[in-house]
This record gives C-alpha cells, structure tokens and sequence, in this order.
C-alpha cells in the first residue's frame, strides 16, 4: 500500500488543530490561530519523522513529552509554568478523548488498508475518520467539562473581579451564584450584582445616592452635571426577583470590562453590566458582589479573553 507523506501531515495537522482548538476553548483562551495551525504543523512534522523512523530519538517518551509542551507553549504561550501545566493536563485529557473517538469509529467503519508503525495508524481511511473522530471528540469534552464546572465546590465559590468604569477601577471578591441568571432584558448582557458601598470609589456620590429616583424616572437635576453627564448613556434598569424581593428593578451601569481572576487566571470580560444594590450581600462580609456562571461561560454577546494568551 502507498503511503503518502503530504496526506499523513495533513492528517495529523488537522487533529492537532482541533485538539489544541478545543483545550483553548475549554479553558476559555483567546486563540491565535496562527498559533495554532504553528503548533499544530510541528505535531505533523513529528508524526513523518516518528513513521520514517529517522531518528530513534523521536520514540522516546521524553521527546514525545517535551514535544507536547513546546506545542501547547507555540499555541497559547503560557505566562507561567503553573497555568502551563494546566494547559498540558487538559491537553492530553482531550487528546485521550479524540484518541477513543477515532478508535471508537475506526470499530464501525473497519477499514481495509490500515495498518501502525511505530505508534501511528496509517491506512486510507484517515481523513474522514480523523475529522468525525475530531467533531465527536470536541463534543465529548465540551459537554463532560462543563459537567465538572456546574460541580464546583465550596473553594471554588469565590472569585477577586476588578470592575472598570471610564477611567476608574475597584477590585473586590465575588461569589459564583449558581442562582444570578440575571440580564439586560434588551441585550441580553449578564449582570453582575454589585454592592453600593464599594462602588463610591468608581461611579459618582449624585447617582449612587439616587438610585430609586433614577429607578422611578425623577431624575435628579444634578446628575446632567458634568461629573455624571457621561455616565447616563450607561443605565440600565434590571429587574430581578431576589435579594429579599419579590419584584424589584436594580439600577445597572455598563462597565468598559471586568476582570475575572480564578485559578491564577485572568478572564477579561467586555460585554457585562453591574447591578447596583443598595443593601448588603454577605452578613459576614465575605463578598461584596455576585457573579453568575454564565458570565464565566461567556454569551453571545460577550467577548471572553484570558489574559495567559497575551
């Protein structure tokens, strides 16, 4: 049988691809897909080295190791070696899971002409078999991880996030509510609840002092000044069914971005509007702000960006 070179490259460029595309995804990485398509042809460049057997050197599990972390620093270069090997983890874990896709559709389709050497299967079968196996096994592991992320556990509650509005900034815990499915009726953008107090420092005293004004249209006269003029394109009037009522409006603000930091991570999020509540969250002061988990899933309207890829 015929093995062409150009088709094993191909073959396996397109897998690494997919696999490195869906541990970006899953980890919520902004994606260079030069990087990727980088990464991924030095992954191919391997496998014809590994087939030809041109050195022993590249049978080695060391080499395939250290392959395996140059490939995931070239596609999402890892600002430290803690949140690099996080990224290696789910990268094996996903590459195991497209591993038993294919070998799951290799069992049905029972190729003819397919044969290993030296740890690669070669045969005609590979291109649709490697683009089904990569589709199933982007499913499998987007469904399974966001299985594990619904069961999170008491430590993984609480988040630091910094809030930008105009030119000012405040940085405080929050607490991942799995209740807040708070949002913009009109744009569909997630809130995140926010304690009055601590936003004195970031949106002026006229506004946070009036919000049920604001809230019921009797617009204060001093909040067309100058310090608060520019914030007035920014209100958003949320109502809500919690926080001790049974119906209720919170005044929200539009932020330029908030920050989210977990893990050693920072996801940067645009598209988001604080909901101004004017009472405590936390008796014990443990926070001072609620964020939904579908602010971390992202929407489609927010644009979702880990700063590890910078």
């Amino acid at each position: 049988m015929t093995i062409y070179l150009d088709v094993v490259l191909i073959e396996n460029l397109i897998m690494n691809y997919i696999i490195l595309f869906a541990t970006g995804y899953i980890l919520k990485i902004k994606l260079h897909h030069i990087r990727l398509i980088l990464s991924s042809l030095l992954g191919g460049i391997y496998s014809i080295l590994a087939y030809m057997q041109i050195l022993e050197i590249y049978s080695n599990i060391i080499m395939k190791l250290i392959l395996s972390i140059v490939m995931v620093y070239i596609a999402y270069k890892a600002k430290n070696v803690k949140i690099l090997t996080k990224q290696i983890i789910i990268f094996y874990l996903i590459s195991f899971v497209f591993g038993g896709s294919a070998f799951a559709l290799l069992y049905f389709v029972k190729p003819q002409e397919i044969f290993m050497k030296n740890g690669m299967y070669i045969g005609t079968y590979p291109l649709k078999i490697a683009v089904l196996g990569g589709i199933v096994g982007f499913t499998i592991s987007v469904i399974s991880f966001k299985l594990v992320k619904h069961r999170l556990n008491k430590k993984d509650m609480f988040c630091n996030i910094t809030i930008f509005i105009e030119e000012k900034n405040i940085r405080t815990k929050a607490m991942i509510d799995t209740g807040n499915m708070l949002k913009d009726p009109i744009s569909r953008m997630p809130v995140i609840v926010v304690e009055k107090d601590i936003l004195y420092e970031i949106i002026p005293n006229k506004i946070l002092d009036n919000l049920e004004k604001i809230i019921g249209g009797d617009v204060p006269s001093e909040i067309y000044e100058k310090e608060c003029v520019e914030y007035i394109s920014k209100f958003k009037v949320i109502p809500f069914t919690s926080l001790g009522r049974q119906n209720g409006l919170l005044l929200g603000i539009k932020a330029n971005k908030v920050i989210i930091e977990m893990d050693e991570n920072e996801q940067e999020l645009k598209n988001v509007i604080i909901g101004i509540y004017d009472r405590k969250l936390s008796k014990k002061d443990k926070y001072s702000a609620l964020l939904g988990l579908d602010v971390l899933e992202g929407s489609e309207q927010s644009e979702l960006i880990t700063s590890s890829s910078k």
